[in-house]
């Protein structure tokens, strides 16, 4: 694993903000050289810390505007069952392990209630899925 120091991290925190921001805007802000930031956003991106860069759109402008997080626990050792067919449901933006008492959380998007319902009754009807909890996002703070 590639070790970070501290302008890697802040190269990192900016583009988080905003993944546009000119090689030449970074290099201001960090008070290096353009061929400083460029050769480390190179060396992240070969070394796999960066892997892509991305859009964030605003909640209201996409199609699937509900939005949950499903927690799900798993009967025995099914979960890489479980997460195989949770990959297959269009419904299900993102996939986390976890520890305690869920072993699975994934994002659920919905573009209605009705969707949104039957999304659930597919997800708990998956084998090897032993309970769920969902829990609606209403508003979003910080992304």
């Amino acid at each position: 694993m590639t070790q970070l120091d501290d302008t890697d991290r802040e190269i990192i925190s900016t583009l988080r903000a905003d993944a546009r921001t000119p090689v030449a805007t970074l290099a201001h802000k960090l008070r290096v050289s353009r061929g400083t930031v460029q050769n480390r956003l190179r060396k992240m991106e070969e070394s796999g810390v960066i892997v892509g860069y991305t859009v964030r759109l605003r909640p209201d402008s996409e199609p699937q505007r509900i939005r949950a997080w499903m927690s799900i626990a798993v009967e025995g050792n099914a979960a890489p069952e479980v997460i195989r067919a949770l990959r297959g449901e269009p419904t299900v933006g993102t996939l986390h392990s976890t520890n305690g008492r869920w072993d699975i959380v994934a994002e659920v998007r919905a573009d209605s209630l009705e969707a949104f319902d039957s999304a659930l009754g597919r997800i708990r009807l998956t084998p090897g899925i032993a309970n769920t909890e969902t829990s609606i996002l209403l508003s979003t703070f910080k992304v």
